[in-house]
């Protein structure tokens, strides 16, 4: 496991630690409490913590939905049983980020003066707050992240372990750090307060993650050459300068990307993964770890290299000028191989993903002749068709991750065991919002009840 250099080594992070707990108030130079991402938390939290009462004293017994036998054997799918408000998935619509479809949040959020994407950071500031921010907001909160991204020095695990495996593992490392863990264990805090040292450890860690990511990459493909961050460009820019790609086109992608990566409601194995461990008071560092654990499987964030690897698979076997006849002929042959095609379909959404709408718009206006986008293209014609015909998938439509690797691919970051470490710094921003709002609303413990098959059975004999 990644682990700290030596026990002294531990001792001077602590210590480091004790120091960054004023962080915040070193920087309030930096903005008024307009600008100010807590202060402006400090005054919407209050009346949320009264909406939250005011529902469960009024209208805490109403039952929301009917729960079936599919939904108990079925992973719990369509069953409402969590509080999530930084988004909400819509089975036609697609995500809402706070209320705000993709193709909104991408007209009415700031972005950098050199381009048109979305700046992450306002996308944070929107889920926390629920409002739209100014772009001098967003500076202010650029420059926040860049005072918090320090980020202690580690040895990592070797440089065969997966790239997820190693970005996990730093996190966990970093945990030493953590402003909750620590005034938890002091015992002089309210519950009502758990948000403000939750607040402190979600932006130091949102903060982080980049340098952590770019540090796994740096390391495994490009000879452990360090690039440092330059607090002079924002997130996402920043993010794609320490990887080492420094064209204003990949710096506009990876805005795009963190962006509509980074929520997607709490239903989903990384959301879900990360509100469960957390609903336990574990700190945002061993909660968003679990969360990357969970992303890191084949039928979750996996999904993104799969499908570039497939589609290179393709071109191998049949070239990049396939016709669609051709392509029907392969995806029929993935399909009654027993294998699925990579990218397709989703467990919520019952039309095509506007993550993968968003990222095609972007492909067409920077990339319209690139071999494999083309490639992509025919395949959001040939496929839907053959899986409505073979009639077992709901919703035979491209997902997120049908497009993102070969946009990735296109700037040159073709190292696809890396891609669920991009789609893990993007969802930073999603978990670790809502992990703020579970303190700060004083959601319980999660503890469902669960059964075995003799239950059911008895239960379908006795009601049935």
């Amino acid at each position: 496991m990644v682990v700290f250099r030596s026990l002294s080594a531990i001792s001077r992070l602590r210590s480091r630690a004790v120091q960054q707990s004023s962080l915040s108030n070193s920087v309030r130079w930096l903005h008024s409490s307009e600008l100010d991402l807590k202060s402006q938390m400090q005054e919407i939290i209050p009346e949320q913590q009264d909406r939250l009462k005011k529902l469960k004293s009024e209208h805490g017994k109403v039952p929301v939905g009917n729960i079936t036998v599919d939904m108990v054997l079925g992973g719990m799918r369509g069953m409402t049983g969590l509080l999530w408000e930084t988004s909400l998935l819509d089975a036609d619509e697609g995500i809402r980020f706070r209320g705000m479809s993709i193709p909104e949040c991408q007209k009415v959020l700031p972005s950098a003066q050199s381009g048109e994407e979305p700046l992450p950071e306002g996308l944070l500031w929107l889920l926390l707050t629920g409002k739209v921010p100014t772009k001098e907001q967003v500076n202010a909160l650029s420059k926040e992240l860049a005072h918090r991204a320090a980020v202690p020095a580690i040895d990592a695990l070797p440089s065969t372990a997966h790239p997820m495996t190693q970005f996990a593992s730093g996190v966990m490392a970093l945990q030493v750090q953590s402003e909750f863990q620590k005034a938890y264990e002091q015992g002089d805090i309210h519950k009502s307060k758990y948000w403000e040292p939750t607040f402190e450890d979600a932006l130091n860690l949102i903060a982080r993650v980049p340098v952590l990511a770019s540090y796994v990459y740096r390391r495994m493909y490009k000879d452990g050459s360090i690039i440092p961050l330059d607090d002079s460009l924002d997130y996402g820019a920043n993010f794609s300068h320490m990887l080492g790609y420094d064209s204003p086109q990949m710096k506009e992608l990876m805005r795009l990307y963190v962006t509509i990566h980074s929520d997607h409601e709490g239903g989903n194995v990384s959301a879900h993964a990360g509100h469960l461990v957390g609903s336990a008071l574990s700190d945002p560092y061993l909660s968003f770890a679990a969360a990357l654990n969970g992303l890191a499987g084949p039928l979750h964030g996996l999904a993104n290299q799969e499908v570039l690897l497939w589609i290179k698979s393709v071109v191998e076997e049949c070239g990049e000028n396939i016709s669609k006849e051709q392509l029907k002929d392969y995806v029929w042959k993935t399909l009654n191989s027993g294998k699925v095609v990579p990218g397709y379909g989703h467990g919520v959404l019952r039309k095509p993903d506007p993550r993968y709408v968003c990222q095609r718009e972007f492909a067409l206006k920077h990339l319209p002749d690139d071999p494999l986008f083309q490639l992509v293209s025919k395949l959001y014609e040939v496929v839907p068709p053959i899986l409505t015909e073979l009639g077992k998938v709901k919703n035979p439509w491209p997902n997120v991750d049908a497009h993102s690797g070969v946009l990735l691919n296109y700037y040159g970051l073709t190292e696809a065991r890396y891609y669920t470490v991009l789609f893990g710094v993007s969802r930073s921003l999603g978990i670790c919002s809502q992990l703020i709002w579970d303190r700060a609303l004083g959601l319980p413990l999660e503890r469902p009840k669960s059964v075995n098959m003799d239950w059911l059975d008895n239960f379908m004999r006795l009601n049935h």
